[in-house]
């Protein structure tokens, strides 16, 4: 089974809720006028780091400012789907346990090293050093490279998800480390300009990127998370493209004849994972009286009526091996009795922990239904660069996020997140790591399918977590933006887009 394509401009990927930002001046240069523009972008979720491989190589903010600034092997355009970026072929082997890429030709960084298969070994190789969210995917992986353009990945073991797996990796030049990522050398579309953590990424088109160099002169990233400023910056062309609004802001920019607004279906589920290290949290049984002591549909309805909807899975229904659960019935007595029942302690506090602004309600929603029946919860809203620390280091009761599955594939949410070894939930079911390791050793798509089907029950039956909607992720920019295509995983990319109004 051979796989090879052309490149194709992605319109979709996998995920999280974040931004992009790009100044736009009231006039431009001369140059400007003759060029696509500055282009700035704006979201929720600050750009803390530029490394793709360590501790924040999951970060949304992360993932948008690697699209711009470095390459991937392959993208994912959609369950199943794949094209080349710096691959131009690749092949499993029979049982799919090693799979060969074959890297384009003549691909430079920016300062003109060449981009070869020792680059890319290096560079994986750094992500499983740095053991970061992303190593997850890549446990006891080997790779190699036989010659210049040839790069072996060995997972020891059938991995039919391993293309899915690998589109979040971005390639580094060798030998970088933490210093070199305040002025990064990618072989992305653009160049570094100017880096301020949490504030903004400032970039132009790099000049040598293989497949063209961008048209816009700048694109800017800014960090608004300020709701109303975020807005107020759009309506007047201070931000040009902005993401993830909340839902009573869309009518308004509905209503701006100079804004389009559009709403996209999304990988992303909101989780709110519940640490079953913590003794308080041990039993499946108060895990699952917590969940349905939750009133999660009017919740939607309420704060989300234009991008919630209720789920009825750990996953969404656009990732391959979604498989719909029967809805936990919003019962406070039955919980309250359920709880009493297992010798719940109610004199103890819940740590609710989340970090983006949008999630304060719906934090604090869920904070007012469990103490209707007498369960304490603080609700604590961290920065990212903390709230990703202490979600590693298992610091919380209760993680409120949004988690997404990159490649559209269950394997790199499931099979990332939930195995014993993953230490993510505190959560371990041998049964369940024999399921997702056979979904992950099978390239039958049906087969795959049935045991995520299998995996998803049990997780959802254990109340790993409570899983209470189902993302869209709504889009906005002005009139003078051609050529933006949203991405479903709320990480565009904006090689081929050009700003008239700038």
């Amino acid at each position: 089974m051979k796989l090879s394509t052309r490149r194709a401009v992605p319109a979709l990927a996998i995920t999280l809720a974040l931004l992009t930002t790009a100044a736009c001046g009231s006039s431009g240069t001369d140059d400007d006028d003759a060029g696509g523009g500055t282009l700035t972008a704006a979201g929720p979720i600050p750009i803390e780091n530029l490394d793709p491989h360590g501790p924040s190589s999951m970060d949304a903010g992360t993932q948008l400012a690697a699209r711009a600034l470095f390459s991937q092997l392959v993208v994912s355009t959609g369950p199943g789907e794949f094209a080349g970026e710096l691959a131009t072929e690749w092949e499993p082997n029979e049982d799919t346990s090693q799979w060969t890429f074959t890297l384009r030709d003549g691909v430079e960084f920016s300062d003109g090293e060449p981009v070869t298969a020792d680059t890319v070994v290096a560079s994986f190789e750094r992500v499983q050093e740095l053991q970061g969210p992303l190593a997850g995917n890549f446990v006891d992986y080997t790779v190699e490279a036989p010659d210049e353009a040839t790069v072996v990945f060995d997972a020891g073991k059938p991995d039919a998800s391993f293309v899915a797996k690998i589109s979040s990796f971005f390639v580094t030049p060798e030998g970088v480390d933490d210093a070199f990522f305040q002025e990064p050398v990618g072989s992305g579309p653009f160049v570094v300009e100017s880096f301020e953590p949490g504030q903004e990424l400032r970039m132009t088109p790099n000049p040598t990127y293989w497949d063209g160099a961008p048209e816009l002169q700048e694109l800017v990233f800014q960090s608004i998370p300020e709701i109303s400023a975020r807005m107020t910056a759009l309506q007047t062309g201070e931000v040009d493209v902005t993401w993830a609004m909340p839902d009573d802001q869309i009518a308004a920019l509905q209503g701006d004849t100079s804004i389009t607004v559009e709403n996209v279906d999304s990988p992303g589920v909101i989780t709110m994972w519940m640490n079953s290290s913590e003794e308080t949290l041990q039993e499946a049984a108060v895990r699952r009286a917590l969940w349905q002591a939750v009133n999660f549909e009017e919740i939607t309805a309420s704060l989300f009526p234009e991008t919630g909807t209720p789920a009825d899975s750990v996953v969404s229904p656009v990732v391959l091996g979604y498989a719909p659960q029967e809805p936990v019935a919003y019962d406070p007595e039955a919980a309250r009795a359920a709880l009493e029942e297992a010798g719940f302690d109610f004199d103890t506090t819940l740590r609710l922990q989340f970090s983006q602004p949008q999630f304060a309600q719906f934090a604090q929603a869920v904070a007012s239904d469990l103490a209707e029946i007498d369960v304490q919860v603080e609700p604590l809203q961290k920065e990212q660069a903390v709230f990703l620390e202490d979600l590693l280091a298992m610091n919380w009761d209760i993680n409120l996020q949004q988690v997404g599955s990159q490649g559209y594939d269950a394997a790199t949410n499931l099979g990332r997140l939930y195995p014993c070894a993953a230490g993510r939930t505190g959560y371990c079911n041998e049964d369940l790591d024999t399921l997702l390791a056979d979904a992950e050793a099978t390239s039958d798509t049906a087969e795959r399918e049935d045991l995520y089907a299998q995996a998803t029950q049990i997780i959802w039956d254990d109340a790993v977590g409570m899983y209470p909607m189902f993302v869209g992720t709504p889009y906005a920019w002005r009139s003078g933006v051609e050529g933006f295509e949203p991405a479903s995983d709320s990480t565009p990319y904006f090689t081929h887009v050009t700003n008239s109004e700038d």
